[in-house]
């Protein structure tokens, strides 16, 4: 069955994922439509709780440009070394189009990860690559950029989040999305794979 960016509030979003342990040819071709996906949305980012998978991963392109694969970067079962300063800037979702909010993150981190050849690299970050990767990292443990609106935006835009779920639950009584069991059981049922 194809990917596709679930939208919120999909119980995957809020889904803390369990780590990679195996990267092999299935992973690959998840990383590649991933990207595919990603560009598809315009993005730069995409965790794989967006797509309805509980693992330890995302992608990033900051270009956000398909032709610039030198920029693309996998990260598989991340974990922040360090995180210094705090800095405001704004921030959309791939699983929220169109919205945008004033979040406070880090300034500078640093992350340790795995890439597809299943090699860890350690990467120092700031401006916008610490902010994707803070906003990436989240997902991977059920954390939405919702959660993390500063104040001002986070009442500002209630009506808007509640657009999202209203929505959603129309999709789902239409059946283009599972009940909220049934895509419980589906993500369980891929933890154990």
């Amino acid at each position: 069955m194809p990917l596709e960016i679930v939208p919120f509030p999909h119980p995957a979003l809020r889904w803390k994922s369990k780590p990679v342990i195996k990267v092999d040819a299935d992973l690959e071709r998840v990383v590649a439509e991933m990207f595919d996906l990603m560009y598809a949305a315009k993005g730069i980012g995409l965790a794989a709780n967006q797509v309805a998978l509980p693992y330890r991963l995302f992608i990033l392109n900051l270009a956000g440009d398909a032709a610039e694969k030198s920029e693309e970067l996998v990260f598989i079962n991340p974990r922040f070394l360090r995180r210094k300063g705090t800095v405001e800037g704004e921030e959309g979702c791939l699983s929220f189009p169109g919205l945008y909010a004033q979040v406070l993150r880090s300034s500078k981190v640093a992350i340790e990860a795995f890439n597809l050849k299943g090699e860890c690299f350690e990467y120092a970050l700031d401006e916008l690559a610490a902010r994707a990767v803070q906003h990436e990292s989240d997902h991977l443990d059920g954390v939405l950029f919702i959660d993390r609106m500063v104040e001002q935006d986070r009442l500002d835009k209630k009506g808007v989040v509640a657009d999202f779920e209203a929505q959603y639950r129309r999709w789902q009584a239409e059946g283009r999305y599972p009940s909220d069991e049934e895509a419980r059981r589906q993500l369980t049922e891929l933890e154990q794979k």
